[in-house]
């Protein structure tokens, strides 16, 4: 199982947080399966590579709340492709989607 992280940092709004992260995914042609304020599911659409190679996003959100105003985001991508090569479908789709969040959202790499 190919499987590759990231974390953000930022000290914006959680809402607003949360609808770039959403456009940037999108944007990855990412669908968003699931989402609450701290949680964010999303699976890469199925028809352009094997089904074993689709490629599954969480985001974790932690946040304390109105008593600490920044807001951290743990960015995992998984599939069930073994990583064999280092440039496999997995890492190149992360490579897209951080750069598409550090590009497009408030979020600072950590």
């Amino acid at each position: 199982m190919a499987r590759y992280s990231c974390s953000f940092s930022s000290h914006n709004p959680i809402e607003i947080l949360l609808n770039h992260l959403g456009e940037a995914l999108r944007s990855c042609d990412i669908e968003i399966i699931y989402r609450n304020k701290e949680y964010v599911v999303g699976r890469e659409k199925p028809g352009n590579v094997a089904f074993t190679k689709l490629v599954t996003v969480e985001a974790l959100i932690d946040y304390q709340g109105v008593t600490s105003k920044e807001v951290h985001l743990n960015c995992i991508l998984k599939n069930e492709e073994l990583p064999l090569k280092q440039d496999n479908h997995c890492r190149q789709v992360f490579d897209t989607v951080k750069r598409k969040i550090e590009s497009q959202t408030p979020w600072q790499l950590q």
